[in-house]
Parts: structure tokens; sequence; C-alpha cells
């Protein structure tokens, strides 16, 4: 109550929850007078299974990722896990995707097969702010759920991630609510999700996404290398390690052993797609503005003629050129196969236990 009050809120104004399962954060928000959403609290997740990704099918230990209502039948007073709430998995979305699996929750203890576990403690806090809310008039509150914080830095590590596309899509939402702090509508269309807010709220929302895509192309040029974190089973808030973990009652705690092998950063070969828009749009963003369409005009004409020449000439002197070429990245990009391969062994012989 007095944190509320000094962010001047109130228990009965709407919520809106996000969750971060690299970070394993969940984070509340609260609406205020103004009628923006403002920072309630961070609590740590104890415990989230599977890999970063969205969930595919049941049986796959994947906790969801997307974005969810939550209405007062989701709310479970006697779950077996002390509290819980449904994330309302699958939404239109995921049956879009022909994704399967039910009953993905958030709720006590320390123990997931493709839940949020927040601990007693920290399921009982986040239950009795949702139970205000839902008192005040809200019908329901969005879930959001990310394999990450959506920042520029990180689209630019995991861009060579399969998920790359879906991650994509989700952060079209996550940069309206963060230009905006409000709360997007979500509809799905075309087998995506499709956001929107005020038409001033997509301008603001558009303008970072432009300035976030300017940062990668800069990471990605500057050579930042592409990553994929690899887990043996899902992960765990850094505050419940060690002697942090010993010190609260946790409850149950879902295959221990797999922590040990948990967030393991592994290098992966860049797309060559990738590489070339990267290199396209830094080139793009340092480009003078002052060069007039017709001295464009003629920079290219002369570019092309000198560039006939030279590949004429190269034509003649280096006839095996394109295929040392091609057989130096085949080797390059086989290297770093069997670097990534071997890098996951130990991860991989866990998962099949």
């Amino acid at each position: 109550m007095a944190l509320m009050s000094s962010q001047g809120m109130s228990p009965s104004d709407p919520i809106l929850i996000r969750a971060y399962k690299k970070e394993s954060e969940m984070e509340v928000w609260k609406r205020g007078r103004d009628g923006r959403y403002a920072l309630l609290k961070t609590l740590p997740i104890c415990r989230w299974s599977g890999q970063l990704g969205p969930k595919v099918r049941q049986g796959d230990r994947q906790t969801p990722e997307g974005f969810y209502a939550v209405t007062p039948a989701q709310m479970n007073p006697n779950s077996a896990y002390y509290l819980s709430f449904d994330t309302g998995f699958p939404n239109a979305y995921d049956r879009a995707q022909g994704a399967s699996g039910a009953h993905l929750m958030v709720h006590g203890t320390c123990s997931s097969a493709g839940c949020y576990a927040m601990t007693d403690d920290g399921i009982a806090e986040l239950y009795a702010i949702a139970r205000e809310s839902f008192a005040g008039g809200q019908r329901a509150f969005q879930f959001q759920a990310y394999p990450f914080r959506m920042t520029a830095e990180n689209m630019a590590r995991y861009r060579g991630d399969p998920n790359l596309a879906f991650w994509r899509n989700l952060k079209e939402g996550s940069d309206r609510f963060e230009a905006t702090r409000e709360e997007p509508q979500v509809t799905v269309a075309g087998g995506r999700y499709v956001f929107a807010v005020s038409p001033e709220g997509e301008a603001l929302a558009a303008r970072k996404t432009a300035e976030d895509e300017q940062r990668v192309a800069a990471l990605v040029s500057s050579g930042l290398q592409a990553v994929r974190t690899a887990y043996a089973d899902g992960g765990q808030h850094a505050s419940f390690q060690g002697l942090g973990g010993v010190s609260r009652n946790l409850g149950q705690v879902s295959r221990p052993e797999a922590l040990a092998y948990a967030g393991q950063d592994v290098p992966v070969p860049d797309a060559p797609s990738e590489k070339f828009k990267a290199s396209v749009q830094s080139a793009a963003s340092e480009r003078p503005a002052s060069v007039t369409p017709s001295r464009a005009k003629a920079d290219s004409t002369r570019r092309n003629d000198q560039t006939g020449k030279l590949g004429t000439a190269a034509s003649k002197k280096e006839p095996s050129r394109g295929k040392a070429i091609s057989t130096t990245t085949r080797s390059v990009r086989v290297s770093a196969i069997r670097h990534e391969t071997a890098s996951l062994t130990s991860v991989t012989r866990l998962q099949r236990q």
C-alpha cells in the first residue's frame, strides 16, 4: 500500500504483468491517475522450464511466450502449488500455429514443467495485487511473456536464433508499451500478432523501433557475436541460488541438477543475409544527406563503368577466385557448426536424462 501511494496509485487501479525468461524476472505495472502504466515492483522468478522460445506442443516443457489475457475465472485460490493463475495458453496466436498444451500457470513453490514458479511468497503478492484490481473493476489484465528484455543489444545477439521472426513480432508489442506506457490492443491476423495504441503512441513506437534497428545494425557491423543461449531445462533467478536459496522457503525445486547448465551462450554463425542487411543499414545511416540526385546518378554511372572494367580484368587474371572464396566460406561455416555442437554436448546429455 505504501509503495502504491508513493507512486500515485491505488490498489484498485488496473495492472499489467511482464515476464522475462532469460533474466528470470516478472514485473508488475499499475495504471496511474494519468492513464499510463508505471512499474510497481519486479519479482524474481524461482523456476521456469525449457528453452528460450515459444511453447509448441504438450509435454515439451516450454514455458509460454506471447501476449495473454487473465480474467478472474483463471485465478485459482485452491492450487496444488499454493495459489496460481492460468496464463491463458493457448491463445488465438498459439492455436494459429498449431500449438498444443493447457494449464500453463504462474504459481507458487519452485517447480516448473512449463509454468512460471514464483515461490509461495511471490505468488501470494502477485495474487493479492491482481485480486484488488479485479475488485476495482478490471475485467482482465494483460500478461506479456518474453524470452528476454527486448533491447537492441539482445536482438542483435540473438539474430541467428530460429525464433527471431517470432521475437521480432513480440517486440512490436513491447515497443508500443515501452514508448507510450499504454496497454497495447492485441489481435491476431495472418498467423501473427497485430498491435495498436493511440495514433500519437504509434508515432512514438515507430520512432523507437527505427532507432533500435539502427542500433542493431551498428552492433552487427561492429562484430558483435551472434549466440544461442542453451539450457538443460530452464533457469532461475540468481537470488535463489547458493546461500540465497537456503535462507528462503522455496518448497519443491524441479530438476535442480539442470540449473548447473542454465544460460550457456553458444556462438553461432551469422546468416549471410543478416551481414548484408547490417552493412547496408550502417552505410545508409552514415551517408551524407547533401548528395544531389544528378550527382548520385553520375557517381553511379562512373562506378558501373569502373566495375565493368575491373570485372573484365579480374575474370582474365583470377578465374578461380570465386571458387576459392566459396570454399573458404564453407570451411568457416563448418568450423563454427562443429564448435557449437561441441559446446552443446553436455547440455544435450542432461536434457536426455
